[in-house]
């Protein structure tokens, strides 16, 4: 069996590695993050620090945390700054629909269905397209596509590890990317919202907004992806010469039976939906303008879509035997809200961080400074953006969770770019390139040791330097090439979505 990549070259892994580690669970992070907002405000306070709001043309002081009004609105608000934390709600409710199409198989038919379906020729392209595109299942596709697509691999006589490689970045190195809205755009959206409060209580951030330009990332990911397999790592691995035997694992004739009721359902939700928006006089149109934007069906996206996916997933397992009375419904949802706990607890403690950062005004006195600095340096544009990726590109291999690290950035950088001229939901899209392209490269991934056993199966030499090797190609190519779209999109002032304009 080969060995796939010489181990000595893996020393440098080692120190991420033992860095990576010092850093604690998001929880306690959080946690001592609050803390320190705490002391920083009372310190700040005392201090007399203030800025002037270029707004308002008024002086904004530090709140003191530390002081009587400060206490008391920390033990008064502590329950409402975590039910009232905009992610909460849309993640759970996009979970229950998403969860049920999980449970009930649905997802793992239709992306095997998709990828057995397709031509030889184009396989890699299409393993890249599913699996990009297989985050509207959250996690789910990450556990699923890379052990698909190893055994199509092998099947079709390449190379099993360029299999898993392939799957693995396209279900998380292109995991912000998506033909179709998904729970990344509820969950990052959400905390947006919070953050551009900060300076503009009257603004919001759609799931929408990044629509357009995420649309358009799925095809570009995949054909990066494509060509960085076939033309770099399938022919760096060679043959493979392994024993493993894997027996392919078609669409049985009820599973394809249920994904064609299922689609059959789901059109005629579609069309239902359609029909009803198309009047200009229709309840979900924009009563003022008649058209779309700002209109109660972007509003509704959530329930829509949960709608959708209840119709699906209700659909496919009643067909193929897994829903045989009204109570397995709750149930397989209730399997998707347990998945989602340790989610519900991190969030209790980035909801404190997040109304700390917001209450003292140290966000709103940071971005004024940070616009002012950014300013002096005559920092904008091209270098800004730019910088503003690779730095989320870095702190994302040491912090594996999306949502923590945008609820720490996003209250500074938001406001920030925010002054400078620019639409949040642009600073978002920043920072999702940046998000996703060095997953499949950090060693402290939560499913780095699911992709590590995978690749031991094929290749029992194989460790965590294998995997790094095998993904740094997709991290590079997709990274550069992902920073030039944003660029030309940004230079031709392209939307990013429905209404949201590169500017304010």
């Amino acid at each position: 069996m080969e060995n796939v990549i010489n181990e000595k070259k893996t020393g440098i892994l080692d120190w991420v590695e033992k860095i990576g580690n010092k850093i604690p669970h998001p929880f306690m992070l959080f946690f001592f993050l609050s803390l320190m907002i705490i002391l920083v405000s009372g310190v700040c306070s005392v201090s007399g620090i203030q800025v002037i709001d270029p707004v308002k043309n008024e002086v904004v002081l530090v709140k003191n945390l530390m002081s009587s009004a400060g206490i008391n609105f920390i033990l008064q608000n502590m329950i409402k700054n975590f039910t009232g934390f905009s992610p909460l709600g849309l993640v759970l409710v996009m979970t229950l629909g998403i969860g049920l199409t999980e449970h009930v198989g649905l997802v793992s038919a239709f992306m095997r269905n998709s990828i057995l379906n397709s031509s030889p020729k184009i396989i890699t392209f299409m393993i890249m397209l599913i699996g990009i595109c297989g985050n509207i299942a959250s996690d789910a596709a990450i556990v699923i596509v890379p052990v698909i697509s190893a055994f199509i691999f092998c099947s079709l006589g390449k190379h099993p590890l360029a299999g898993i490689a392939v799957g693995y970045a396209a279900t998380t190195a292109g995991f912000s990317a998506n033909l179709i809205v998904a729970g990344t755009d509820a969950l990052l959206a959400g905390i947006s919202t919070e953050a551009i409060k900060i300076v503009n209580p009257n603004l919001s951030v759609s799931v929408v907004d990044n629509w357009y330009f995420m649309a358009a990332s799925t095809f570009l990911l995949a054909i990066i992806g494509t060509l960085v397999s076939e033309k770099i790592v399938e022919p760096r691995l060679g043959k493979y010469t392994g024993k493993k035997v894997i027996e392919r694992e078609e669409v049985t004739a009820l599973e394809k039976k249920g994904l064609r009721k299922a689609g059959i359902n789901i059109s005629i939700y579609i069309i239902f939906l359609i029909a009803i928006v198309y009047p200009k006089s229709s309840f979900l149109r924009n009563p003022k303008t008649e058209s779309l934007l700002n209109s109660p069906l972007l509003s509704s996206i959530i329930p829509l879509l949960l709608g959708l996916f209840l119709i699906a997933g209700i659909t496919y397992g009643k067909e193929i035997g897994k829903i045989k009375q009204m109570s397995d419904i709750p149930k397989y949802m209730t399997l998707a809200i347990k998945d989602m706990a340790s989610y519900i607890v991190l969030v209790f403690m980035i909801g404190q961080f997040i109304a700390y950062f917001n209450w003292s005004n140290l966000g709103f006195i940071l971005a004024v400074e940070g616009a002012d600095l950014l300013k002096n340096l005559n920092l904008s544009g091209t270098p800004l953006f730019i910088m503003f990726i690779l730095l989320s590109a870095f702190i994302n291999i040491f912090i594996g969770s999306g949502s923590a690290k945008w609820a720490l950035l996003a209250p500074i950088f938001i406001p920030m770019f925010y002054m400078l001229g620019y639409n949040p939901a642009l600073t978002q899209m920043l920072y999702r390139i940046g998000d996703s392209t060095t997953n499949v490269i950090s060693p402290l991934f939560p499913y780095m040791p699911i992709i590590l056993g995978l690749t031991q199966e094929y290749d029992e030499k194989s460790g965590v330097g294998t995997v790094i090797s095998l993904m740094l190609p997709y991290t590079i190519a997709m990274l550069i090439m992902w920073i030039v779209m944003a660029i030309i999109w940004i230079y031709f002032r392209i939307p990013l979505g429905p209404g949201a304009n590169i500017g304010l």
